[in-house]
């Protein structure tokens, strides 16, 4: 690993105006990083990554590098890019490894973090650095949101969660596991107990439903419910899976690891939303693709699918008397999903769009002074980094409004 990483290294570049890093949503400095990686000195190519990117190590393993950082490399064109990825994360895991976080000196100001997925993560590193006493308020047993209960082991090692979650603990930040607000809890009592500022990143767990006959059966499923533990289901030898974005590829590869002798994923059209990479990756381990194929009823024996064909103006038609059984034991249903309204309808002044989406400003200001968000439950289902890079700027305007700064 260490000599395919060293290797890698050595092939950059260092181009004047580097286009990995205009690819990369965070504009990580990968020149910087690789150069001080190369003078041996990865501790402080460590300390570059985190201090831009607190979810440095998660995002080496998770982003869509292809198409960011490793997809404008300018050796791509020509040949192979340099990889980029397993370069950040030898260095980001080092560094990990090495990193004995101090307590900032406390401010005397506490702020509140509902949710701990990316941007609860990464708006809880940033202000415990500046000294505030942050809470982390997580409606499941541990921290990491979508990134423990969304993305799959293979994919991401839950072992790099819990030393995040020591990471943390050691800057200061407390966490209380099994606590929804809106329930025993609400936003009012966190402004009643000293928080100068409540920040929202819950993220999008109530999935989207296709709104057909048969979708309360028993053997029917959401990836999102199903990708959160999935080893207590029992999906039987033959899957399903309605869909191919990232999430239904994570859950179609999940379910063969699990036992499945045979996962099929159905798309409406030729269209694949999932990255090409784990596209490949999904092909790869086993699952079957149909295209061209609506889902019109759910039935015990499995997914009745009607063919469809693109019109000249783009849109897609049913093609009657095309209707057909593809037999299942489970079928798993992965079309997005949408956020939980609990905080929303349990606390005044907090707008939301016809999507049940979080409204804000560019900052992350929601409509209630006090009150800010990010991640997904703003932007709807979207990248880790992207998560990151927003919190970035919705953290730094959470310390201007609790300092009383102008905006």
């Amino acid at each position: 690993m260490a000599l395919h990483v060293v290797n890698e290294a050595r092939r950059c570049l260092h181009c004047k105006k580097p286009q990995c890093r205009e690819g990369c949503p965070i504009h990580t400095p990968i020149p910087d990083m690789i150069q001080a990686f190369l003078d041996l000195k990865i501790n402080e190519a460590g300390e570059m990554l985190f201090a831009n990117n607190p979810l440095s190590l998660v995002c080496s393993l998770v982003c869509n590098h292809e198409a960011q950082c490793e997809g404008h490399c300018v050796l791509g064109k020509k040949g192979q890019p340099v990889h980029i990825s397993s370069i950040e994360n030898y260095i980001s895991s080092n560094y990990f490894d090495k990193l004995r976080p101090q307590k900032a000196v406390p401010n005397g100001m506490r702020a509140a973090i509902i949710g701990s997925g990316p941007a609860g993560i990464t708006i809880a590193v940033i202000l415990a650095q500046r000294g505030y006493g942050v809470t982390i308020f997580e409606g499941k047993e541990k921290i990491g949101g979508v990134l423990r209960y969304g993305i799959p082991e293979f994919r991401l090692p839950k072992t790099i969660l819990d030393r995040y979650k020591d990471v943390l603990t050691a800057m200061g930040v407390q966490i209380r596991p099994n606590t929804n607000i809106g329930s025993a809890i609400g936003v009012d009592d966190l402004f009643r107990d000293g928080y100068k500022a409540v920040f929202i990143g819950t993220g999008v767990w109530k999935p989207n439903t296709l709104g057909i006959k048969g979708e309360s059966l028993g053997n029917v499923h959401y990836a999102i419910d199903y990708l959160c533990n999935p080893a207590v289901y029992s999906l039987g030898q033959r899957v399903n899976v309605i869909g191919v974005g990232n999430a239904a590829m994570d859950a179609a590869r999940t379910a063969l690891r699990e036992g499945a002798a045979q996962v099929t994923a159905f798309a409406r059209s030729e269209h694949v939303s999932a990255s090409p990479l784990e596209l490949e990756y999904a092909k790869f381990d086993g699952v079957q693709f149909e295209y061209f194929k609506a889902p019109v009823e759910l039935t015990e024996e499995g997914c009745i699918f009607q063919d469809t064909v693109r019109k000249e103006d783009g849109t897609l038609e049913l093609v009657p008397g095309t209707q057909k059984l593809y037999p299942a034991d489970s079928t798993i249903i992965s079309v997005s999903q949408g956020p939980r309204d609990v905080i929303v309808n349990s606390t005044h002044g907090i707008d939301v769009n016809d999507r049940g989406l979080v409204v804000t400003d560019s900052l992350g200001q929601t409509t209630r002074e006090g009150i800010f968000a990010s991640g997904d439950v703003v932007k709807g289902a979207k990248t880790v980094v992207e998560a990151v890079r927003y919190s970035k700027l919705v953290a730094d305007a959470m310390d201007r409004y609790m300092q009383g700064l102008p905006r």
